[in-house]
């Protein structure tokens, strides 16, 4: 697939440092599994219908439940908004609208004709 989204590798070397320790066992590549959770986000898909790039759909959405129970998105994007305070307004958009194929002809009525 080449529309797959992946961080780079300056962009988790500012992420690193919001990750929670690792306690035994190493934890599974975190760049790939972060962008697996980016992507599933971004284009609204189900954990199921992750790229197989990604990884097993149970580790991504086991990691962002942890994470998310743990508040590490959270930090991140604290910490993140605040490395560089520039005095303006910041937002985070996650708004997610679709529209189902019927929505435009729901004010026609029969035979195609407005009303």
């Amino acid at each position: 697939m080449s529309n797959l989204y992946w961080l780079s590798e300056a962009q988790m070397v500012r992420l690193r440092p919001y990750f929670p320790k690792s306690h035994g066992v190493p934890r599974v590549d975190d760049r790939r599994v972060l962008s697996g959770i980016i992507f599933i986000n971004r284009n609204g898909l189900r954990w199921c219908d992750a790229p197989k790039e990604y990884g097993p759909p149970k580790t991504l959405y086991n990691r962002w439940k942890r994470w998310s129970d743990m508040g590490v998105f959270a930090r991140i994007m604290t910490g993140l908004a605040a490395e560089t305070p520039d005095n303006q307004t910041i937002s985070i958009d996650a708004t997610y609208l679709k529209a189902h194929r019927t929505a435009s002809s729901l004010r026609l009525k029969k035979g195609g004709v407005a009303g």
